[in-house]
């Protein structure tokens, strides 16, 4: 129990942001189904000042509940092809894997980089729909 009160901010202006940090990104990625973590990391650096790369893997370490909170729904709703996900999940298994490992390798500015055009070509690809 005193790990617990040793995580909890004292500060309320503090557990006011995490709170609608939290929020937000909940709220994103329920709809958008990963849009959760396209805020958490901007959130991260700019309102928590972490380092690029923390941003990332607290990122990564707050997407987990989100998912498998809208998971269940998304279960529940039957919208869920159970073997195609256990599939591509495998494989995103592997690419985490890759990902994290290249990440500590690169320099904070070029995952900015590589970030916005990743954000790029997913919008433009969103467009051609």
């Amino acid at each position: 129990m005193n790990k617990i009160k040793e995580i909890i901010p004292k500060n309320k202006k503090e557990i006011a942001k995490i709170g609608t940090v939290g929020i937000l990104t909940g709220l994103l990625s329920g709809l958008f189904a990963s849009g959760g973590g396209l805020l958490l990391v901007p959130a991260f650096v700019y309102v928590f000042k972490t380092t690029e790369k923390e941003a990332r893997a607290m990122s990564v370490f707050c997407i987990l509940p989100m998912v498998l909170a809208s998971l269940f729904f998304y279960n529940k709703s039957q919208y869920i092809d159970w073997k195609l996900g256990i599939l591509c999940g495998i494989g995103g298994i592997i690419g985490g894997i890759l990902g994290a490992t290249i990440m500590k390798k690169v320099k904070d500015k070029y995952l900015i980089l590589i970030f916005i055009a990743f954000l790029i070509y997913a919008a433009i690809s969103i467009i051609r729909m």
